[in-house]
Parts: C-alpha cells; structure tokens; sequence
C-alpha cells in the first residue's frame, strides 16, 4: 500500500475553511485520473471564494466515469492539464482546512498523488471528512452519502456528482452538522462524557445501542471495527 504523508484528519466544526470535492475517471488514484476539482473557500461560515475547473487527463474517459458525473472527452479538450489546475486548487486553498465527504480514503488521496507527480511536493493540509462526522453526528441513517445527507436536512441535491454542485451541497450539510456536533459536546461537557479515542485507528469512538445494549464504536466503521463496552473494555476489533 503506498505511504502518502497527509495531513491530519480533523472532527471540528469550523467557522473558516474550504470546502472542495472532485470528479475522477474511477475509484483508484494509482489509475485512474482527476477530471474536475472545485473548491469554495468559506469565512465565518459564508461563501467567500471559489475555484473551479475541468482537467483534461490526456485520456479517454470511461463510459462508467461519464454515466456517473456526465463529464465527456470533448467536454475536456481545452481544459488545463492536471499540472496546472493542481496548482491553481493549491493556490486557492493556501494552508487552510479542508472540508469534504469521504475524502479521507478518496479525495486527499487523489490530490496528495497529482500534486506529488506534477510538482514534486507533498500534500499536508488538514481536513475534515464530513463522512465521518454525519456517522457521529446522525447514527440513526442507515446510508450516510452525501445525498443521504442532503435530502435529511432537506437540502437540494439536483445536480450531484459535479464538483461545485457538491461543493456547495456539503457545505450546507456541514453547516448543519456542526449546529449538532456543538449540541452533542455541549452534553457531553455537562455530562462529564468527554470525546473518546480508538486506539486502532485514532477516530472518534460513538456510543451506539446494539443487540446487548449499549457500547462504544469507532466512527470508522466498517473500514475500523474496534469496539469497546461502557466500562472500557475492548471487546473486538
């Protein structure tokens, strides 16, 4: 598995960061491609900036990658190449966080492996996975995508899976969850719960109510599956 040396994953809620997604030409960042980024820069939670861009790969785009975000070759012919739309995004975002759904296993991998080929450096900002978050935030869905979220906070989703549709989509979501993170901490400040680590994976474990009643488990999961009972047992991982 290839070592990339990110920046740390955050479960803040945060009043300045910038909130991006991407489109790619499939699911593996050692083959596929990054064929749009869009990014939009958040202060005092308000839109302040955006950068958003197609980016030609250089080749053909599958037919699978298409029926998802319906970007097409000819939809790519005079857009940069990824050298100089990753720089531009670096530039846009500066050192500030970033926020977005499912970015820690997908995104931050994509960008941290283009900007390593294209200029020689490595990818360090911090970030916030707003997947992680809703499975801390709101463990009664059974689905946490980011339309799952949308359409929970009532929330438009016309026109997912572009990059600056979704962009605009989780800021909102995240928005919202954070008014619920602050609640959830606030309770658990005055209930003396403080926040919970997993020693396996360094997330966030959840007190979630199973079969045998109730325990704690990693925010992680299915990827992490270390659980752990109220007294502070490990029972599985």
């Amino acid at each position: 598995m290839k070592i990339r040396n990110k920046g740390k994953r955050l479960g803040s809620y945060l009043n300045n960061y910038v909130v991006f997604d991407l489109e790619t030409t499939g699911i593996n960042p050692e083959q596929d491609d990054i064929i749009e980024i869009s990014a939009l820069k958040i202060r005092e939670h308000e839109i302040a900036g955006e950068y958003s861009t197609l980016v030609n790969p250089g080749r053909h785009i599958p037919a699978g990658a298409t029926a998802v975000n319906g970007i097409t070759d000819d939809m790519v012919v005079e857009a940069p190449d990824i050298r100089t739309a990753i720089a531009g995004f670096l530039e846009f975002i500066e050192d500030g966080v970033l926020v977005g759904h499912n970015i820690h296993t997908f995104d931050t991998n994509f960008v941290y492996d283009a900007v390593w080929e294209a200029l020689g450096r490595e990818f360090q900002n911090d970030y916030v996975d707003t997947l992680f978050m809703a499975r801390r935030c709101l463990p009664e869905l059974s689905h946490h995508k980011l339309t799952d979220l949308a359409e929970h906070f009532h929330i438009e989703t016309k026109g997912a899976h572009r990059a600056l549709n979704d962009c605009i989509m989780n800021q909102k979501c995240y928005e919202e969850m954070g008014k619920i993170l602050e609640q959830k901490e606030k309770e658990e400040k005055n209930t003396g719960e403080g926040e919970l680590t997993c020693p396996v994976c360094g997330g966030i474990l959840i007190k979630r109510k199973g079969k045998y009643g109730y325990f704690y488990g990693c925010e992680g999961f299915p990827r992490c599956r270390f659980t752990q009972n109220i007294s502070g047992m490990p029972f599985r991982k």
